[in-house]
């Protein structure tokens, strides 16, 4: 799913070991050529991670009643910073953003 300057790729996996993971897999990523200071990389993967920390409760409370079956399988998302300008968003677009996109992958 593509959003405004934020993409996430998901997929839902089957566990090989016998521990299921009840907590999805999470990885964020800014690329080098898209922000080719790694202060300013850091700085954006700092900012989203803490906007999914603050709304990954929507997430666990909507993954509950997904009741297609895959009550084992673990969730795997990934979050890739995709703009190019060179001002970044502040902390609450970036909360806006990841809220859209990940209320569209749970409806989905």
């Amino acid at each position: 799913m593509k959003g405004d300057f934020l993409r996430i790729v998901y997929a839902s996996l089957k566990p090989e070991a016998c521990i299921v993971q009840r907590v999805p897999a999470i990885l964020f990523a800014v690329s080098k050529k898209t922000v080719p200071s790694a202060v300013r990389r850091n700085k954006v993967k700092r900012m989203m991670r803490e906007a999914y920390r603050l709304e990954k409760s929507q997430l666990q409370g909507k993954a509950e009643y997904s009741g297609d079956g895959s009550a084992g399988d673990m969730l795997c998302i990934v979050f890739l910073y995709m703009s190019r300008k060179k001002t970044f968003p502040d902390l609450e677009t970036f909360r806006q953003e990841i809220r859209v996109l990940m209320g569209n992958m749970i409806f989905s």
